[in-house]
C-alpha cells in the first residue's frame, strides 16, 4: 500500500524560510518521479518542482532560484527547501509519487504572513 506523507508545514513571515518533508511507504522509492504541487484558497493546483530518479530536477517558473526539490533514497524522503517565501507561497502543499498512478499525500499547509 503506497503512503505519502507530509510534514513541515507551518507560519512564517514573508523572506523566512521551511523545509518539507514527504516520507514514502510501499514504493520502490529511488525509481520513482516525485513533485510537490501546491493549491491556495480558490485557485487551481499547481505544479512546483519535480525530482526524477537519476536527481535531475524541474521548477516552475515562479519558485525558481527560492526553492530547492532534494530526495534522500537512504529515507524514502523527498524535501522541498523554501527560501525568500511570499505572502502568494500560502497553499496546502502537496507531494506526489509517479507509479501506475500518481498517488497524493495528504498535504501541508504553509501559510506566509506576518
Amino acid at each position: 500500500q503506497v503512503q505519502l506523507v507530509e510534514s513541515g508545514g507551518g507560519l512564517v513571515q514573508p523572506g523566512g524560510s521551511l523545509r518539507l518533508s514527504c516520507a514514502a511507504s510501499g514504493v520502490f522509492f529511488r525509481v520513482v518521479t516525485m513533485d510537490w504541487y501546491r493549491q491556495a484558497p480558490g485557485k487551481e493546483r499547481e505544479l512546483v518542482a519535480t525530482i526524477f530518479s537519476g536527481g535531475n530536477t524541474n521548477y516552475a517558473d515562479f519558485v525558481k532560484g527560492r526553492f530547492t526539490i532534494s530526495r534522500d533514497n537512504t529515507k524514502n524522503t523527498v524535501y522541498l527547501h523554501m527560501n525568500s517565501l511570499k505572502p502568494e507561497d500560502t497553499a496546502v502543499y502537496y507531494c506526489t509519487a509517479h507509479l501506475s498512478r500518481v498517488y497524493w499525500g495528504q498535504g501541508t499547509q504553509v501559510t506566509v504572513s506576518s
